[in-house]
């Protein structure tokens, strides 16, 4: 058989919807300003589906910032990677600041989020160590779990009695080959909004040995006294081994870091391959690090309008009879009972005539009888762009579930 033949024959659960209007449902295209509001074929729509969290995609110190770092250094300064040529005491700068916000010792650099939890999960474990994660993690980590050479154990979501139970099974094999063991979890999970049961977990700690790894990229900039993420919020950053975030969400901007003890740091800077025979990140990408940063500590008031227009949004939610299920976090989705073939003309009718633009998720993200709408709050939103959604959702529930969806031309593309 010829290797490219199954590129056509199967596509994979969400390659199979590709040849339906690719662009609007798959790969749609936002343009203008990133903000609340901005254009999707020509006309404007009411935007849920940015993890701009405090507005600073286009606050004007950050933009000012950027324009300066661009012009003085360009786009390719550092030249190399770190190791070799692409170093610089801003790159410094930026990771001693990162470790003291998030209370840890060190901190190290990574080009991109995705890539770089992979690439330190690899660099963490060997044969003989095991690895216990959360059923509900992120691709990313789930990926860095299927480049693991040894035995792994899942856990279903933050469900602290089986995960002890991975833990003994864990336990038992780590004596067998002299190795160790990591958990991984998430600050905040992406999708559902709960945070990961960092508490109880730490807590284990007593109990086992282990090492924890979070991936916090939600929980950074948004939860915590601080801002310093879902362990400050949960009271146990100092339980937490590993700290992992991207700057694609609060920071809005590329990059991100892990921090952690020095040695732990020294060790993956020798050891991360990903960053090893990679170019460094350019430097308005630092220099617009330390800006966001800088905001992210001095204006508490954006996490704070972030967080009025969460709970106006998820308590009018439930008021109105809605499911958002138990999320904890800016991120809010709204469960929605009803099949794929009637998710193409729910989110038309969200986007043609009510004019809102959100992220609609199907199977397999989310079991075949659940229409997930991911909703992601700013600060840049308002109380009235909440009661617009509201209302909206209001009206596409009601024809969701009296069928008009199921009947629709769109629908039956799906089918």
């Amino acid at each position: 058989m010829d290797l490219f033949e199954k590129f056509t024959v199967d596509m994979g659960p969400l390659g199979k919807h590709a040849g339906i209007e690719e662009g609007y449902f798959m790969f749609p295209k936002l343009e203008g300003e990133i903000a609340p509001r901005m254009k999707f074929r020509g006309k404007e729509v009411l935007t849920w589906s940015l993890n701009n969290y405090l507005g600073l995609a286009n606050h004007p110190e950050v933009r000012e910032a950027d324009r300066k770092s661009a012009e003085k250094w360009g786009l390719a300064y550092p030249m190399g990677a770190r190791m070799m040529s692409g170093n610089s005491d801003l790159h410094d700068e930026l990771e001693r600041q990162l470790a003291t916000f998030v209370k840890k010792e060190d901190a190290m650099l990574l080009n991109y989020g995705y890539q770089g939890i992979l690439s330190v999960i690899d660099a963490m474990v060997d044969r003989k160590d095991i690895i216990v994660y959360d059923a509900e993690s992120h691709a990313c980590i789930v990926d860095g779990v299927r480049l693991h050479l040894g035995k792994r154990f899942v856990f279903p979501h933050n469900d602290v009695e089986n995960l002890e139970k991975q833990l003994v099974r864990a336990t038992r094999l780590a004596n067998e080959t002299g190795g160790g063991i990591l958990v991984i979890t998430e600050g905040v999970f992406g999708m559902s909004g709960n945070m990961g049961a960092l508490q109880e977990i730490v807590a284990l700690k007593e109990k086992y040995q282990f090492r924890l790894l979070v991936d916090d990229a939600h929980g950074f900039g948004t939860m915590g006294a601080t801002g310093a993420g879902a362990g400050e919020a949960q009271g146990v950053q100092d339980g937490i081994d590993v700290y992992f975030s991207t700057f694609a969400k609060s920071m809005a901007s590329i990059g991100a870091f892990v921090a952690g003890d020095t040695s732990v740091i020294r060790y993956l800077r020798y050891n991360t391959r990903s960053q090893i025979f990679a170019k460094s990140l350019p430097m308005p990408f630092v220099e617009g690090g330390l800006k966001r940063l800088e905001l992210l500590k001095k204006t508490p008031e954006l996490r704070e309008k972030l967080w009025t227009v969460v709970k106006a949004l998820q308590s009018g939610f439930r008021e109105r009879g809605f499911n958002i299920g138990t999320t904890q976090s800016p991120v809010t989705p709204v469960i929605l009972k009803g099949e794929i073939v009637d998710a193409a003309g729910l989110a038309y009718d969200l986007r043609e005539n009510f004019n809102i633009f959100c992220s609609v998720v199907i199977y397999p993200v989310v079991p075949k009888d659940i229409i997930m709408l991911r909703i992601i709050p700013t600060a840049m939103h308002t109380l009235a762009d909440v009661e617009e959604t509201i209302t909206a959702f209001e009206n596409v529930k009601h024809k969701l579930e009296t069928g008009v969806y199921h009947t629709s031309e769109l629908a039956a593309a799906f089918e």
